[in-house]
């Protein structure tokens, strides 16, 4: 071991760094979601991906790139195997033919019913570990590290 690199530092991130405790809370929490969405073959990502579409009016593929914190090129990428299964359709924006708007279909709404409903129950699994009743603390840190800029 070097003198200026020793075994203190690497306690010192394991114990205090939040990236590497929020990577593995988010990998954690990926797989309980998967698993629980599996049936229904979508995984949480899409799961929520397909959420999000789920407004009055249909958004545009950078609004929900933003929310769901992603790239357009990640997202767009993301859309695909979705659409494949009939679940959403990406269209052409009536006001600006450069963008596109994405339209959550019937047959996506319904594996939605089904989806919220496991979705619920597992978390509130999720919640039954949190020591805050609801995550609401834990939420308004999340939200906080994630849109800096809005806060």
């Amino acid at each position: 071991m070097r003198e200026d690199l020793p075994l203190s530092v690497t306690h010192e991130v394991r114990d205090r760094c939040l990236c590497l405790h929020l990577q593995r809370a988010a990998r954690a929490i990926g797989r309980r979601f998967d698993e629980a969405l599996r049936p229904l073959h979508l995984t949480n990502g899409q799961y929520s991906l397909l959420v999000s579409l789920n407004r009055p009016a249909a958004p545009r593929i950078g609004d929900v790139a933003y929310l769901l914190a992603m790239d357009r090129t990640t997202l767009t990428a993301n859309l695909k195997p979705l659409e494949k299964r009939g679940l959403l359709t990406v269209e052409p924006d009536p006001s600006d033919r450069r963008s596109r708007r994405l339209h959550l279909t019937d047959a996506g709404r319904e594996l939605l019913v089904h989806a919220v409903k496991i979705w619920r129950a597992t978390h509130d699994e999720v919640d039954q570990l949190l020591g805050d009743k609801d995550g609401t603390a834990l939420k308004a840190d999340l939200i906080a590290l994630s849109f800096p800029s809005d806060t």
